[in-house]
């Protein structure tokens, strides 16, 4: 998206873990989704908007638990540090002020769009590479 000009990202999610997973599991669950969010803003030396929701959904299947939001909605800058955290179990809004021009300066000393191969995106765009 970067490349297509944007200024910063927004995800919009509805993630959460399986209310039986043990502390743990959702520990690692919820931290592999914000490493992966935070890489984004890295990767685009921009900053990313991660929302997720909060609350429990009960499953339509009687046999399934249902599954718990985790919330932890958060802003990263584009070098993916954490700027603001939202709760874990609670609705809120978070906000932050974000220098929009400090992405310029972030690509120019770490260069991950600079150095991109874009020669070799062709494939990419094909279901099976030949």
């Amino acid at each position: 998206m970067a490349l297509a000009g944007a200024d910063l990202l927004i995800y919009p999610t509805a993630i959460g873990w399986d209310p039986n997973d043990t502390p743990e599991e959702q520990e690692r669950q919820r931290t592999a989704w914000e490493m992966v969010q935070r890489g984004h803003a890295v990767a685009n030396g921009l900053p990313v908007l991660s929302v997720n929701r909060v609350g429990f959904e009960a499953s339509p299947d009687p046999q399934a638990a249902g599954i718990l939001f985790w919330g932890s909605s958060f802003i990263a800058g584009p070098q993916g540090e954490l700027l603001v955290r939202g709760n874990t179990d609670q609705e809120e809004i978070i906000a932050c002020e974000l220098d929009l021009g400090r992405s310029e300066t972030v690509r120019r000393i770490w260069p991950f769009l600079r150095d991109r191969r874009i020669d070799a995106y062709q494939d990419l765009s094909r279901r099976f590479r030949d």
